[in-house]
C-alpha cells in the first residue's frame, strides 16, 4: 500500500504528497498528478481556507482528528506534504490509486 512517490509510512504515521486544485465544484480525490495525489477542493486559496478544508477532508478520510493532520510542506503552494498521525482507517481511494 505504499509508494515513495505519493505516500509512505514513517513509523505509524502516513506521509502523503498531494497536489491541490482549489475552487473546484466539489471536494474529492481525482487521481494522481505528477508526484502527488490530486485533491480538488471547493475552497478558494484565500486566508488558509484551502488548507483548512484539506485538513478537514483528510481527517474525515482517515478517521482522525484535524489536529492529527500536520502540513509539513507547501503552506502557500499547490504541492503539499502532509503527515497523518496514526490513521484509524484507510480510504478506498488509496487502493484505487494503487498506492
Amino acid at each position: 500500500m505504499t509508494s515513495p512517490a505519493h505516500a509512505h509510512w514513517q513509523g505509524k504515521d502516513l506521509i502523503l504528497h498531494v497536489y491541490v486544485q482549489p475552487r473546484a465544484s466539489r471536494t474529492e480525490v481525482s487521481g494522481l498528478h505528477d508526484k502527488g495525489i490530486k485533491i480538488r477542493l471547493k475552497a478558494a486559496p484565500v486566508d488558509g481556507e484551502a488548507n483548512r478544508q484539506l485538513s478537514q477532508f483528510l481527517a474525515k478520510c482517515f478517521a482522525v482528528a484535524k489536529s492529527d493532520i500536520d502540513l509539513l510542506k507547501g503552506e502557500t503552494g499547490r504541492q503539499k506534504t502532509l503527515k497523518i498521525h496514526q490513521p484509524n482507517t484507510m480510504p478506498d481511494w488509496l487502493s484505487e490509486l494503487d498506492l
